[in-house]
């Protein structure tokens, strides 16, 4: 049985960003969608990695409209003016990896913590966008030590939260989702004009995914394709 109610109400984490504009659009024309809320770092409600505490504020704040019955957390950072993917273990540093942990790790992680509280008990999804390069098993290729390491972190702490929820709310589920090669600010460097997709095509391919989740499927590691991903 299909765990996304209709209707629902949705919530999208990161709604400037390239994907996460992507999901407004998709769910403000859904049929089945009748209310959505999006946050980022300017919003009515700020919401930003580098300050911990606005997680807290901005889920505390968004109580009032709760329950969401979908909630998709688009946040996360490849490369920065500073700093690009490691090649090799000698470009590997401190703060690198302290700042891809804050994003891609422990910022994702408080989301789930306060934001949790606001899924519907009866129905309802939590969707984090990971990365395949996050995958242990999948790691062939070695190198961007930080990424590779900030979004495994993410998916052991997306399936332990998942273990949990399903004691306090069991028809609730918790993902991690890889979204592919998206066109966008993240992916431009490394040739995502070429190899990627157009956001619209990733997001419509991720929330096709979305709709046929089952209760079941809760603290899974999962491709736009549907594909279950090694951790």
């Amino acid at each position: 049985m299909k765990l996304l109610p209709t209707p629902f109400r949705a919530l999208v984490i990161g709604a400037s960003g390239t994907i996460g504009d992507a999901f407004v659009e998709l769910l403000t024309n859904h049929p089945a969608c009748s209310e959505l809320t999006g946050v980022h770092r300017h919003s009515k409600y700020p919401l930003d990695y580098l300050n911990p505490d606005s997680i807290e504020s901005c889920a505390a704040e968004l109580a009032a409209e709760a329950p969401y019955q979908l909630i998709i957390n688009t946040i996360g950072v490849l490369h920065s003016e500073h700093w690009m993917p490691e090649k090799r273990l000698d470009d590997l540093n401190a703060d690198q990896l302290i700042d891809l942990m804050k994003i891609n790790a422990i910022g994702p992680a408080l989301t789930i913590r306060h934001f949790s509280k606001l899924l519907d008990p009866q129905n309802s999804i939590m969707v984090t966008l990971s990365a395949k390069v996050g995958s242990i098993e999948d790691n062939r290729l070695g190198g961007w030590y930080s990424y590779r390491a900030s979004k495994a972190a993410l998916n052991m702490l997306i399936k332990t939260a998942a273990i949990e929820l399903t004691r306090t709310k069991p028809n609730a589920a918790l993902i991690a989702l890889h979204p592919g090669t998206v066109n966008s600010r993240l992916s431009k460097p490394f040739r995502g004009q070429q190899i990627g997709r157009p956001a619209n095509e990733a997001v419509a391919d991720m929330f096709r995914v979305i709709e046929n989740l089952q209760k079941e499927d809760t603290g899974s590691f999962l491709s736009y394709s549907g594909e279950k991903l090694p951790w």
